[in-house]
């Protein structure tokens, strides 16, 4: 399973991003895929999750404020982001659980700034 982040960038406070993150590979078996971020000097976090079953959940700080969808056949996974705050601030990692295994893509940064 390969993974491809996208749509980071900088954004001032209280408003929107939205980040793609495009499978490919093995993802008839994927069974659920979500974001995690990284703030500087902090530990990974998890930010959003959706099942194959597209139950979805959050964060407590982004509740509210984040949705992550997908569509039917893995392809694609979104999380936009809105009402953001600068301690959003960190890199977004896409990640996918396949057979048991965790994949991630590389990082894109989202910075909460103005």
């Amino acid at each position: 399973v390969q993974l491809q982040a996208s749509g980071g960038g900088l954004v001032q406070p209280g408003g929107s991003l939205r980040l793609s993150c495009a499978a490919s590979g093995r993802i008839f078996s994927i069974v659920a895929m979500g974001w995690y971020r990284q703030a500087p000097g902090k530990q990974r976090e998890m930010v959003a999750r959706i099942n194959s079953a597209d139950t979805t959940n959050y964060a407590d700080p982004v509740k509210g404020r984040f949705t992550i969808s997908r569509d039917n056949a893995w392809n694609m996974v979104s999380l936009q982001m809105n009402s953001l705050k600068p301690e959003d601030t960190a890199v977004y990692y896409c990640n996918a659980l396949y057979l048991g295994v965790q994949y991630w893509g590389q990082g894109t940064l989202v910075t909460v700034s103005s």
